[in-house]
C-alpha cells in the first residue's frame, strides 16, 4: 500500500474527501486553521494545507481495490502522475503531517497580527495607515494611528482595514 496525490476540482476538497470516502477508499487532508473575513467580522476556518490536493492509500497488487472509479469521483479531477506513472508519497511524510497538524490543531493563522501595519479602507480616516493592536470585546479592531502628531487608539470594524507590505 502507498500514499499517492489526488488533484481535485477548485474548493471541492472536502467534496472529493467525503466521495473517495464513501467508496471505501483510505484518504488524507491536511487541513489548517486561519481567520477569515466573512460579513464584515473575523471568523476562524478550516483550509486544506495543499489547495485542491488530497491524499490516497492505494494497493498496487492485483486482489486490492480497483483504481478506475476515482477518476469519475465528483469533486476528484485526476490521479497525479508523472508520465504514466502514478506520484507516490512517503507514508512517513503523511505521518509527519498528521503530527504537525495535532500538535497545531487549534491554534489560528491569525489575519492581523499585533505590530502589523494597516492601512484603513474606508470611513473619515479613510487612507491613513496605523499599527494594529488587538481585537476588543465587540469584535472591532483596536489601531494605533497619529492624528495631529499625537498617538491615539481607534476602534475599527476588521472588515474596515488592510493588511500594508
Amino acid at each position: 500500500m502507498y500514499w499517492y496525490v489526488i488533484h481535485t476540482k477548485p474548493r471541492q476538497e472536502q467534496r472529493a474527501l467525503l466521495n473517495l470516502g464513501q467508496q471505501g477508499y483510505e484518504c488524507y487532508l491536511p487541513l489548517f486553521s486561519t481567520e477569515k473575513l466573512r460579513q464584515g467580522s473575523l471568523i476562524v476556518v478550516q483550509e486544506p494545507l495543499f489547495a485542491r490536493y488530497l491524499f490516497i492509500r492505494l494497493s498496487t497488487c492485483q486482489s486490492g481495490q480497483s483504481w478506475a472509479p476515482i477518476r469519475s469521483t465528483q469533486g476528484v479531477s485526476r490521479l497525479v502522475a508523472f508520465g504514466a506513472e502514478p506520484a507516490k508519497v512517503d507514508a512517513d511524510l503523511i505521518e509527519l503531517l498528521r503530527l504537525q497538524s495535532d500538535r497545531t490543531h487549534g491554534t489560528a493563522q491569525r489575519l492581523f497580527n499585533q505590530g502589523d501595519c494597516v492601512q484603513i479602507k474606508d470611513g473619515p480616516f479613510a487612507g491613513l495607515q496605523g499599527i494594529y493592536q488587538m481585537i476588543d470585546g465587540e469584535r472591532r479592531a483596536m489601531v494605533l494611528i497619529e492624528i495631529m502628531s499625537k498617538p491615539s487608539r481607534l476602534s475599527f470594524c476588521p472588515a474596515n482595514l488592510r493588511k500594508v507590505g
